[in-house]
């Protein structure tokens, strides 16, 4: 017995090593991501190139900027962040407090070692902090952690899903779901109504159904899917049923022209 436990003590001891070395040396590797400054500038220059690598091949003058506006959490319409978190799997995500401490320290672990996290809302903002770091460029499922985590230490949950939405990507060139909105609907993001913002959602994770939109193939099965999100919606009473009622009566959009 007292060797099992001189063995258990030695390990414990070596992981208290070995694990901060590793974040260490791994930070050290990651771009700078001290606060959400440093997070912009990468943005920034990624983004606009992407978007300036599709007009510089365009005849017509594309009215939506090519710059990349810090993302504001308060320009995102409140259906599609309701929307949003449902289909990321936290409905009551912004009534639950911010993951902290060794909980989030656990889920990360965890994540990355045995590839299962525990549940709960905390879920949802690793899966935004991650997605994040594979936007900056950052590759592998360490890197990706660790960078998570530096994110996450200065992000609120509203910053994270505004960073998520705003730096989507649906195809060249278009970059967040403003460039989407306005791709699908030739409206800006704040302009679109309900049942608009739930086909928009179908464009997102975990969906993916841009090109359909986009190229209008199986309305029926769009609106179907679009219902479906609208009728789920109220049923978490994330919107009201006469609002829900009232958007599952409107065609799809891209059929109003036909």
């Amino acid at each position: 017995m007292k060797s099992l436990l001189w063995i258990v003590l030695f390990l414990l001891g070596l992981a208290g090593v070995v694990i901060p070395l590793t974040y260490l040396y791994t930070a050290s590797r990651l771009p700078p991501l001290e606060s959400e400054f440093d997070v912009q500038k990468q943005l920034k220059h990624s983004i606009e190139g992407e978007r300036m690598s599709l007009r510089a091949g365009q005849y017509e003058k594309n009215p939506r900027p090519v710059t990349f506006q810090p993302p504001d959490f308060s320009r995102l319409p409140k259906d599609l962040v309701a929307l949003y978190i449902r289909h990321l799997g936290c409905p009551r995500y912004f009534q639950t407090p911010r993951e902290d401490g060794p909980a989030w320290a656990w889920r990360l672990f965890a994540g990355v070692t045995v590839g299962t996290v525990p549940p709960g809302d905390g879920g949802c903002e690793r899966i935004l902090a991650m997605r994040l770091a594979g936007r900056l460029n950052i590759e592998g499922p360490l890197p990706q952690t660790v960078a998570a985590h530096r994110l996450h230490s200065f992000m609120q949950k509203d910053q994270l899903i505004v960073y998520d939405l705003s730096t989507a990507y649906f195809e060249r060139g278009i970059v967040g779901v403003e460039d989407a909105a306005y791709s699908l609907f030739k409206r800006e993001l704040g302009d679109l109504q309900l049942a608009e913002l739930a086909e928009l959602q179908l464009a997102l994770p975990p969906f993916g159904y841009y090109d359909d939109l986009k190229q209008c193939r199986n309305p029926t099965v769009i609106r179907q899917n679009r219902d479906m999100l609208l009728e789920d919606l109220a049923g978490w009473k994330l919107v009201s049923e006469d609002r829900a009622r009232n958007a599952m009566a409107q065609p799809v959009s891209c059929t109003r022209s036909l």
